[in-house]
């Protein structure tokens, strides 16, 4: 390959980056509008992008729009965008909000974890039960189980942040509950997740593989952990912050491409890297994480789209509505009631269990990143993803919503408690007794008296 065709192919792919960016925009434009968060808008988009394409114009000119060396570029982009975001989403599961009662939040990230994983057995029941080899794929059946079961248990913690911050709700009990609770459950789902996806190696060899890759992997997150706790670290942050941003996006590539080398996720590296830094208040790092965070967020939609073209373009043919419907009504299910039940059993009003429950349904881009991970590692097979995408997108749609009627529900229960107490509808005015007319002023012809 010349210069010259090198230099057509990046700009071919920086181009279509371009576009992809600006139907995030759209996306982002469209969701705020409708009263959803902004990454509803970008995943969206992002997923039907190429689906779309497809439709109007054909597979041709999806091919040719998007050849194969500009789409290796371009997913390039998407998995660099979404191994700099997963930085500063695993730093946040490390560090957490301020903590609420331990107990509550045990009892709550119980009920909002274990319900979903039983649904996400009756889910593979299901599917080996009723379902084709198109859908259940070919993986070990304990990684496939294994997988599902994780899929289904999620809660993402960016996406309800902003849920939160939106609303007005990150100092409220059900807020600070769902979102300790949502970060507990997901550090407990990437641990699920490295299991399943050292189970769907298959033999011993791949096992082995994925053993080394995650030991290179801890080992270098410690190393990083290390380098960065020495003044000197610190110094150099406090001095030149964005050139420590650099270096650490820098170092969770080299991580997160090298493990997926060696046979397991880059997401997984993205995550070791993001947990090693330090988060404690001596520590200048949150600004550099965020800003590696916030790089790989405007790379993120490449994510979406790549995702978007090779997985739902071939699971349309193939999809299953009552897979999909199935999915949907077990994943809302689970979390809806777990988390009710969990908030229950933790002592908290029955109001504040039913917020907790809509809250810890939000799966968003925590979701499709697991999706992605199970469909790399060849457990999850396209149509079972696209169900499990639909169930994701339905749950973080409906979580606003359900929030909505919530507090008109409160508002009514309001009024009502203040119709028995003044024995008067909320804004009317309290009827006058005889002694209160005595005192009103009366008009006279000399005057008021």
């Amino acid at each position: 390959m010349d210069v010259l065709d090198l230099l057509l192919r990046v700009t071919h792919a920086v181009t279509a980056l371009a576009v992809v960016l600006l139907l995030a925009a759209a996306g982002r434009s469209a969701a705020r509008r409708l009263r959803q968060p902004e990454v509803i808008g970008e995943i969206t988009v992002g997923l039907l992008a190429g689906p779309a394409v497809i439709a109007l114009f054909g597979k041709t000119a999806l091919d040719a729009l998007l050849p194969g060396p500009v789409f290796d570029l371009l997913k390039l982009f998407g998995e660099i965008g979404l191994v700099l975001f997963l930085v500063g989403l695993a730093h946040k599961l490390r560090i957490g909000p301020d903590r609420p009662p331990r107990r509550t939040v045990t009892w709550v990230a119980a009920g909002s974890l274990v319900p979903p994983l039983l649904t996400g057995l009756l889910l593979t029941g299901w599917v080996l039960l009723t379902a084709g080899p198109a859908v259940r794929g070919g993986a070990p059946l304990p990684a496939f189980v294994l997988m599902v079961a994780v899929a289904m248990s999620i809660t993402a913690v960016p996406v309800l942040s902003r849920i939160l911050a939106d609303r007005g709700m990150g100092e409220s009990a059900a807020g600070r509950l769902a979102l300790a609770s949502a970060i507990a459950i997901d550090a407990v789902g990437w641990l699920m997740l490295t299991v399943a996806i050292s189970l769907g190696a298959g033999d011993l060899s791949g096992s082995l593989n994925s053993a080394r890759a995650l030991l290179f992997g801890v080992v270098c997150a410690l190393a990083i952990r290390y380098a960065l706790r020495t003044r000197a670290a610190r110094r150099f942050c406090v001095r030149l912050p964005r050139s420590a941003a650099v270096a650490l996006g820098a170092s969770a590539l080299g991580v997160a491409l090298a493990m997926e080398h060696m046979g397991m996720t880059a997401i997984l590296g993205a995550a070791l890297v993001g947990l090693a830094v330090p988060g404690d208040e001596r520590a200048p790092w949150a600004g550099a994480v965020s800003t590696v965070s916030r790089s790989g967020r405007a790379l993120a939609p490449a994510f979406f789209v790549v995702t978007g073209i090779t997985v739902l373009t071939g699971a349309f043919s193939a999809a299953s509505w009552p897979l999909i419907v199935v999915a949907v009504v077990l994943g809302c299910a689970g979390k809806l009631f777990g988390g009710y039940a969990g908030a229950r059993l933790g002592g908290l009003p029955r109001g504040t269990a039913w917020r907790i429950g809509a809250l810890v349904n939000t799966r968003g881009l925590t979701e499709l990143i697991v999706l992605q991970a199970g469909l790399s590692a060849g457990i999850l097979s396209p149509p079972l993803v696209l169900a499990l995408v639909v169930m994701a997108l339905v749950t973080t749609a409906m979580t606003g919503p359900l929030l909505n009627v919530l507090d008109r529900r409160d508002g009514r229960r309001a009024r009502r408690r203040t119709e028995r107490l003044t024995g008067r509808r909320p804004g009317e005015r309290p009827a006058r007794h005889r002694s209160d007319r005595d005192k009103l002023p009366v008009e006279t012809e000399s005057g008021t008296r």
